[in-house]
Parts: C-alpha cells; sequence; structure tokens
C-alpha cells in the first residue's frame, strides 16, 4: 500500500471488514471516463497498421501540441517508456527531483544509473541522466518551462539527458508544457493518456522526443506496441477537444469541492492538481486508517508519512461518504483522552 496507489485486492486485505464498493481515491485517475463506444471488428481481429499507428500520432501531434507526428512514440503506456528513455542515456549519474513517483528511480538504477534524488533542480545540471515530473507527483509542484528548456540546454552541451514526465499536463497550468520544444536534441517529453481521460486500463501514453530518439524508442518498442482498441479510443479522444475543454473545467469545479470538504475537516490542502489533492497532517497515519475501514482508498507514502494524497471522488454520493467518514474519525478523535 506504500509504493503505488489503486490496488484494492491489497486494500481489502489490510482491512477486511471494509464495506463495499470501495471507493479508490488512491489514484490520480479522471474518475469520468471518455465515453465508451463501439470498436470497429478490425480493432481486435486484425493487427495494427502502421498508417493508423502514424495517424494517432498526427492527432496527439495536434492535441499535445507537439512540432509534428513524427515527433512523437506511441506505446503501451508510459510505465513502459520509462526503462527505455532511460537507457538512451549512458549508465551515469541519474538526479532525480523529488520527492516523486517512485517508479522513475526503479528505472533509472534498471538502466545502469547510479541514482540520487534531490530536491534542488541545480543539482540536476550535473546530471548525465535528469528526471523531472511537471506537474509533480504528488504535490503538483510546477517548474517553468523556461527554467526546464536551461537545464536541457546545459545536459545537452555535456552529451546528457532530461526527461520530463508530464502524466498531469492535462490538467496543468496552460503554456507549462514542453511538448512544442519536443524536437530539441536531448529531452523526453512523457505523456500519459490513461489518467486524464479515466482510461488507465487501455493502456496507452507517447514519449515526445526530436527524431533520432523517437527511432531508437519505436525500435526498441518493435511492431504493434499499440493495441486496436487503444488506437481507437485514443483517435477519438484526443481530438475531442470539446470534451477535453469541458473536463477541464469540470475537474477544477470538483478539485474545489474537495478542498472545501476536508477543510471542514481541518485538513489543508497544500498542494496537487485537478485530479489529486496532496495534504499534509499530523494524523495522516490515523486518516488512512479511518478511511480505509470505511472503505475508503487514500494514498500514503513510507517517506513522507505525514502526508495523504485524495484522489477526487466521482460525485456526491462519494463525496457523501467521505465526508461521513471525516466526521466519524473527528469524533473519536475527539473523545480520546
Amino acid at each position: 500500500m506504500l509504493d503505488h496507489g489503486g490496488s484494492l485486492a491489497n486494500a481489502r486485505q489490510l482491512f477486511p471488514g471494509a464495506p463495499e464498493p470501495w471507493i479508490d481515491l488512491s489514484t490520480g485517475i479522471n474518475p469520468h471516463s471518455y465515453p465508451f463506444f463501439d470498436l470497429p471488428q478490425a480493432a481486435l481481429t486484425l493487427l495494427p497498421e502502421r498508417s493508423r499507428i502514424a495517424e494517432l500520432c498526427a492527432v496527439a501531434a495536434q492535441a499535445y501540441g507537439a512540432p509534428s507526428g513524427a515527433n512523437i512514440v506511441a506505446a503501451p503506456g508510459t510505465q513502459i517508456l520509462l526503462p527505455l528513455a532511460m537507457r538512451l542515456a549512458d549508465p551515469g549519474r541519474a538526479v532525480i527531483l523529488g520527492p516523486t513517483y517512485a517508479e522513475h528511480a526503479r528505472a533509472a538504477a534498471l538502466a545502469g544509473h547510479q541514482v540520487v534524488e534531490t530536491s534542488r533542480i541545480e543539482d540536476l545540471s550535473a546530471a548525465d541522466l535528469a528526471v523531472v515530473v511537471n506537474p509533480n507527483n504528488p504535490d503538483g509542484r510546477v517548474l517553468e518551462p523556461g527554467l526546464l528548456l536551461e537545464l536541457a540546454a546545459t545536459l545537452r552541451g555535456r552529451d546528457g539527458l532530461l526527461v520530463v514526465d508530464e502524466a498531469f499536463m492535462d490538467v496543468g497550468p496552460a503554456g507549462a508544457s514542453l511538448a512544442g520544444d519536443a524536437d530539441q536534441d536531448g529531452l523526453i517529453v512523457l505523456k500519459s493518456f490513461g489518467k486524464f481521460f479515466g482510461l488507465a486500463g487501455l493502456r496507452l501514453g507517447f514519449a515526445l522526443a526530436s527524431w533520432p530518439i523517437v527511432q531508437r524508442l519505436e525500435g526498441e518498442l518493435g511492431p504493434w506496441a499499440v493495441s486496436g482498441p487503444a488506437l481507437e479510443y485514443g483517435l477519438k479522444a484526443l481530438a475531442d477537444q470539446g470534451w477535453r475543454s469541458a473536463m477541464q473545467k469540470l475537474l477544477e469545479q470538483e478539485a474545489a469541492l474537495l478542498d472545501a470538504l476536508l477543510a471542514r475537516h481541518g485538513i489543508t490542502v497544500n498542494g496537487g492538481t485537478p485530479l489529486f489533492r496532496f495534504v499534509e497532517h499530523q494524523d495522516a497515519a490515523l486518516i488512512f486508517h479511518r478511511l480505509g475501514a470505511e472503505g475508503i482508498l487514500v494514498r500514503r507514502f513510507e517517506r513522507l508519512p505525514n502526508c495523504l494524497r485524495f484522489g477526487l471522488p466521482a460525485g456526491e454520493v462519494e463525496r457523501g461518504r467521505l465526508d461521513k467518514a471525516l466526521t466519524e474519525w473527528r469524533e473519536k478523535r475527539d473523545e480520546a483522552p
């Protein structure tokens, strides 16, 4: 329960008497998924055509603001891209701006790097491989694109590599993405599809980079890396600007409702994005267990014991259960001697 969110099987083992259905607030996945639609039969029965993948990359380039579809690699989720991206830099010193998502450090170590985590961005300029999550997970910190481009130029001059994971940039500040600069050497920008579109099980993600890096990543992935269903959903959802704009507004509204709910119980939001809220509280462990006993899973952290991350409840019913569970936690706390 400390490494990742999203495992209800582990939650049921930890809280065997919790009521069902569980409310999973342990991930940053949109609770309002892109509308389901009927897939063409060929999406399930035929191997994906390269031309169809090229079409997906072109649509993704337009949606994300990348220079062109030729600067994009489609993959079955960004998770599988992490070790491939880390191997593009010769084994050396990998510096990760943290605290952040643990898989970057694991992937860098698997690629043969000596991994160091730092909270100071200036420490990244001496790295062979630098990794920044922007907006950051779990605290939502956002770095200015100019600062990151300056870092990329510094690393490029030393044959280094900067990996910027923009998994939550769909709900990030306007103008903060490096997608438009992804054709520069020594820079890789990662994009998650499943989080914002609420389709994490589809497994679709993208790497945005210069053409030489794109060629290397495509060679590592091999043919048919993206499934037919993922292609169809990616093509339709990424081109649906109306849905994307409306969803961004809805998520901002629901994040504000969650902030207000938490504030009523004396829990202050210290950061996050419209897809998750980051809090620090001296009773974080007690809150986690109280909510778990009520069938509500939130994200806790081994290295940040006083911190929790709350994903968005999917509407009034789930917010009501969360409100009730937090009320019970406060009542029990106040009754304690």
